[in-house]
């Protein structure tokens, strides 16, 4: 009975010790467990800040300009090419240029001759004297009418015919002109068994279409020339980036046979009519340091440098990207030692191995910066898996 009487009590004890174990555990959550997917910083050492050769400072603005990436090719405008052809067919008595020769506007590129060539110049010999003529003849009606010895009818004939006449003869002239002919030397006699293919514009021959005795016809395509002293820049500006694109902005641009060479253009004109596929407009813009053998068809990669302004900036040696993210550290002595922290920025345009910077969050002025090792700062973060001190 002893015995039964020890036992509930003890049993007694033991209830009531847990619940006063819950009791406590009710008043005081366990405490969950943290752990950082990102240290939060990063020491060096004097000896460590010494070798890898930090650079240390506070953020300062930059006179920087935005750029808008726009790719095209080299052309020149129409007016810089020209197809030759002749103005009556013939046959090609001589070609007096080969491809790559340089010539100026009203040279003679080539010779054609044929029967019909001389037959125009004959027409306007007969047409002068036939003009001649009918100048008496009006002048002799015109008397004799005045004199009231002649008819009315037969001055108004001469005074038609005498209109007429000139008219013609006019016209002929034009035509001749067109051949390249001298109608003053035809008039004395001197008849052409061959006329001039002559060049419309300064360039260089970029195709030779005939050969020697080939008969050509009217309007057949004989010379093909270019001047590429007029070549330009065509580039292809994206919807999103019209809106920041004007007349008179500079481009940097390379081609694609000198890549390492950087060129200067200023825009003159832009289109205004969207291409379909893709989606943009072109942008003409004039070479000012023109330089080597340019092409027209050669690729370009170009800039338009937008309006300068002053940004905040840092070399690209001080940001570092983790996943989609950039940062940039900050710096700050602790003792000996040196402690940097990730602070997460919004990338901008660069230029000359700085880039502009927008913080998402509010900075101190006096905030100092790492300037170089960015990468090697990430590489010693991401070797810890919680956060605290990395030596």
């Amino acid at each position: 009975m002893r015995v039964i009487k020890l036992l509930m009590i003890s049993f007694f004890f033991f209830i009531a010790a847990c619940g006063e174990s819950k009791k406590e555990s009710g008043d005081k959550p366990a405490e969950k467990k943290t752990s950082e997917s990102t240290p939060t910083e990063v020491m060096l050492s004097a000896q460590q800040f010494e070798a890898l050769g930090m650079k240390v400072d506070t953020l300062s603005t930059r006179m920087m300009s935005g750029f808008v990436e726009a790719n095209g090719h080299l052309e020149v405008p129409p007016q810089s090419e020209a197809t030759v052809t002749p103005v009556i067919g013939g046959n090609v008595s001589s070609i007096r240029v080969i491809e790559g020769d340089v010539v100026k506007r009203g040279a003679v590129l080539a010779y054609i001759s044929h029967p019909d060539i001389i037959k125009v110049q004959t027409d306007y010999i007969n047409t002068a004297n036939r003009l001649n003529f009918l100048e008496k003849d009006y002048a002799r009606q015109k008397k004799l009418y005045e004199e009231g010895v002649g008819s009315g009818e037969s001055f108004q004939k001469a005074e038609s015919e005498l209109q007429s006449a000139r008219g013609h003869l006019k016209g002929m002239k034009a035509q001749l002109r067109q051949l390249n002919l001298n109608a003053e030397n035809i008039e004395k006699g001197n008849i052409q068994q061959q006329i001039p293919v002559i060049s419309p514009i300064d360039g260089a021959i970029q195709a030779v279409n005939i050969k020697t005795g080939q008969f050509v016809q009217s309007q057949a395509n004989m010379f093909e020339i270019i001047n590429t002293e007029d070549v330009h820049i065509d580039l292809m500006v994206f919807e999103k980036d019209v809106p920041k694109v004007e007349e008179g902005q500079m481009v940097y641009f390379n081609i694609s046979s000198e890549p390492g060479k950087e060129m200067t253009a200023r825009i003159l004109s832009i289109s205004k009519n969207f291409e379909r596929d893709p989606k943009a407009l072109h942008v003409h813009a004039e070479i000012e340091n023109r330089e080597g053998n340019l092409v027209p068809g050669m690729y370009v990669r170009g800039r338009i440098a937008l309006e300068d302004s002053q940004v905040k900036a840092f070399p690209q040696s001080a940001i570092a990207k983790k996943a989609d993210k950039l940062f940039v550290f900050s710096a700050e002595k602790e003792g000996e030692d040196w402690s940097f922290k990730p602070i997460e920025i919004i990338a901008g345009a660069s230029q000359e191995e700085w880039t502009a910077v927008r913080f998402l969050k509010e900075v101190p002025s006096d905030t100092e910066f790492a300037f170089n090792n960015a990468y090697y700062l990430m590489a010693e973060m991401n070797k810890g898996q919680g956060g605290g001190h990395h030596h």
